[in-house]
């Protein structure tokens, strides 16, 4: 048990504006009252992945723990919905403390533009032509050009994402590892992306940056026409996710590994 949540008392809800999370929402403050979200124990979020995201990114920093129940659709960071012994479940639940990635971006102006991702930071291709980029690993390059649609940095939390998509690899929730994963490749066709520690830093170089313009994505927060792009996680920022005890991350992504 998480000795941090033992003690929850009140709780404050978030819902998406779906008709099944805000019925779901007026359920619940009827059954344990609405509280202030800056005065709750523990925010509860009523919805899909892209509220937690959303949630997650809001909290950042308040040491509230984040606990998600799904009226959404895919929910990988959500917990199953049950109106019923919500407080005991909560108290039980265990917390993972997410650090987000930093974006650093320099676009073909000369403007740097910075960001937080709790999922991944993305690269794409804006026009019809596929993207050419350099990219470097701690200072050092590991690959001279890629020619794919895009790249990405994902963290464990966002592996289950875009990441997994694009045929990314899935990550204990808890790993200090960062997914270095292409986005349909077309030279080296067969590099399927690459495994890094999560104190690595990638440098990202738009080759032919005009001719081939990129725009990068830190979760929500887009810019255009990039030339080049950092990404590093940041131990100073976290947000706290909470799951249930013994139906978390690991499970899931378990039974995600075995799914076929």
């Amino acid at each position: 048990m998480n000795s941090s949540l033992e003690r929850i008392e009140t709780l404050a809800f978030i819902a998406s504006p779906t008709d099944d999370a805000q019925v779901a929402r007026e359920a619940l403050e009827g059954r344990y009252g609405s509280h202030d979200l800056k005065k709750a124990d523990c925010i509860v979020a009523l919805g899909g992945d892209g509220l937690m995201l959303q949630t997650l990114h809001r909290f950042m920093n308040s040491g509230k723990p984040i606990y998600g129940m799904n009226r959404g659709s895919v929910g990988f960071l959500m917990n199953d919905y049950d109106e019923s012994g919500l407080l005991e479940r909560i108290r039980k639940a265990v917390t993972t403390e997410l650090h987000p990635l930093v974006m650093e971006a320099t676009d073909m102006s000369g403007h740097e533009h910075a960001a937080l991702a709790i999922n991944e930071v993305s690269l794409l291709r804006q026009t019809y032509q596929a993207a050419k980029l350099k990219i470097s690993v701690d200072g050092r390059v590991r690959m001279e050009e890629l020619v794919c649609d895009g790249v990405l940095v994902a963290t464990p939390a966002g592996s289950t994402a875009y990441n997994l998509s694009a045929h990314g690899p899935i990550l204990p929730i808890e790993a200090q590892l960062l997914a270095l994963t292409p986005i349909s490749a077309f030279r080296p066709r067969r590099w399927r992306g690459a495994l890094l520690p999560n104190r690595a830093r990638v440098d990202i170089e738009v080759l032919e940056a005009e001719k081939r313009p990129v725009s990068a994505a830190a979760d929500h927060t887009e810019i255009r026409q990039v030339t080049r792009v950092k990404v590093y996680e940041d131990p100073k920022n976290s947000s706290l996710i909470a799951f249930d005890d013994g139906h978390g991350w690991d499970e899931r992504i378990l039974s995600e590994m075995f799914r076929y």
